[in-house]
């Protein structure tokens, strides 16, 4: 079933930077790609240290 969505929702990027109305659009592009990265990083990051200092405490 995952296998399936995600063939659904693959994206073409190189495609949409080709239609893109101009040039900000690849910027939008690039940090749309990186925001999902960046966001799961946080939360592993926040998790560590939230479960170090309750290491700490005990």
């Amino acid at each position: 079933m995952t296998f399936l969505i995600a063939l659904l929702q693959e994206v073409d990027i190189d495609q949409k930077l080709k239609e893109a109305p101009d040039g900000s659009y690849g910027i939008g592009v690039f940090i749309g790609t990186l925001l999902p990265f960046i966001v799961l990083v946080l939360i592993a990051y926040l998790i560590y240290r939230y479960n170090k200092n309750k290491l700490n405490k005990d």
